[in-house]
């Protein structure tokens, strides 16, 4: 029976088909990513791919999530057990994998988060997310309440969809449509009709093996489209785009 102290309730969400609407965090900092979280957001990213972060800014902004209804999620720079068994051991219970090309690989992200037999993180008992040695029932109970989401954002990624998406422990399928636009051929063209062709292929295998599907969508007219297409779990802007948008939305009122 799970422990109420480690219930994820943002994997309940995904798994059971809830449509769940998500921000990125990319200033790696604690208070935008506390307002975020009080906007109300399903999910929030907390990047360690493009954005400054790490192990000691994640924490802080893991701190100002707390009691908030926005589910954190973050983001490696890689898919690397060491790194993904310190982002586990530091409170995160939700991983977006970027760059999944193989079966192997997803295989690998999913064994990165799960303790001996079902896998290969290290064991350490006094850490942040055991709140610090204090929960009995840990090793017991934590496999079950982690999410894997692997991102798709190559040809091959494309080519080895179904083998992915099979993958036991695999939560999710995520599209990163800048990386794939360009893998594509079609650099800063998300929208480019091909580009928009295979996006909607990965939702629909994805779908089709009972998984649910994400992406990026910045642009509003994007995001609702995508939604319409079956897309499950969709970041619909990041607080650097609020910030850039508004601020020269701003100071263009007045200068001009």
């Amino acid at each position: 029976m799970n422990n109420p102290l480690l219930l994820n309730r943002f994997r309940q969400s995904l798994l059971q088909g809830d449509t769940l609407i998500g921000c990125w965090c990319a200033l790696a900092n604690p208070i935008t990513t506390e307002v975020l979280g009080l906007a109300g957001f399903d999910w929030l990213v907390l990047d360690g791919e493009h954005a400054p972060n790490d192990v000691t800014t994640f924490i802080p902004q893991l701190m100002a999530l707390k009691g908030s209804h926005s589910a954190p999620v973050v983001r490696p720079p890689t898919n690397e057990p060491v790194i993904i068994k310190r982002l586990l051991d530091i409170g995160f219970y939700n991983f977006l994998i970027p760059f999944v090309e193989t079966e192997e690989q997803a295989v690998r992200a999913v064994s990165s988060t799960r303790y001996p037999p079902a896998g290969i993180r290290g064991v350490s008992v006094a850490h942040r997310n055991n709140n610090y040695g204090t929960i009995p029932d840990y090793f017991s109970t934590i496999n079950d309440n982690i999410t894997v989401l692997v991102q798709i954002e190559s040809q091959q990624g494309v080519d080895n969809i179904d083998a992915i998406t099979a993958v036991d422990g695999v939560d999710g399928i995520f599209v990163g449509p800048g990386d794939l636009s360009a893998a594509l051929g079609y650099l800063g063209q998300p929208n480019h009709p091909e580009v928009q062709r295979v996006i909607r292929h990965i939702f629909d295998r994805a779908e089709a093996l009972g998984k649910p599907s994400g992406i990026l969508a910045p642009a509003e007219a994007d995001a609702r489209r995508y939604l319409e297409w079956g897309a499950r779990f969709v970041a619909v802007g990041s607080d650097l785009g609020v910030f850039r948008g508004g601020t020269q939305a701003l100071y263009d009122k007045f200068k001009k």
